[in-house]
């Protein structure tokens, strides 16, 4: 299968949430937030594309990718170094769609992004908060078409990675790119863990 890799635009929101609310519908923080199965993927959609419109797009590091029939395969999205911490203004117009996505689990979605952000590397730092690709495309490439180049641009401006994996299972494939666990956060007080990954520039 050829990949296509290129940086998204607004038009793209739509459908790389409709990729990311796939991808991570076996996901277990997504599990633990959204728990009627039969909707998780749609509702999670919901959080992708508020995140991504108003808190990430602008900032440059939004990636899809396409196979070679031109449909949208995967996406990751990165935060380049720099203060994160969106406005009140901002946070606001995400609001709205994180709430279809979470509904009366909303309050609890809230505190883990707190959580989470509390335990974030103070050094400057590229930031994967996402990476995901379509079910059916898993194993043939896509998710390393998305991440070469970021982490390769990483590399040649010394800058240092961070993500956090909640599958323990995709540890050793972050592992391959340089990705080291730096511990195990209990963000959901005593639900899914997920574990803190860091990547020192080579």
């Amino acid at each position: 299968m050829d990949i296509t890799v290129r940086s998204a635009g607004l038009s793209d929101v739509r459908a790389l949430a409709q990729v990311l609310g796939a991808a991570f519908d076996d996901d277990p923080i997504i599990g633990w937030l959204i728990r009627d199965d039969r909707v998780r993927a749609r509702r999670a959609a919901h959080m992708f594309a508020a995140l991504v419109r108003h808190q990430f797009i602008d900032l440059g590091g939004v990636d899809v990718a396409f196979d070679d029939t031109g449909s949208m395969v995967g996406a990751a999205v990165w935060a380049p170094p720099g203060d994160r911490r969106p406005s009140t203004l901002t946070e606001l117009r995400t609001l709205p769609g994180l709430a279809r996505a979470f509904r009366t689990r909303l309050l609890a979605a809230g505190q883990l992004a707190q959580r989470m952000q509390a335990e974030h590397p103070r050094e400057p730092h590229w930031y994967l908060a996402f990476v995901g690709t379509l079910p059916r495309v898993r194993g043939r490439g896509v998710a390393h078409a998305l991440l070469e180049p970021r982490v390769g641009h990483c590399d040649s401006t010394g800058a240092p990675a961070y993500l956090e994996s909640s599958k323990r299972e995709n540890i050793p494939y972050y592992e391959r790119y340089g990705f080291e666990v730096t511990g195990e956060l209990d963000v959901t007080a005593g639900g899914p863990p997920v574990w803190p990954m860091w990547r020192p520039p080579r």
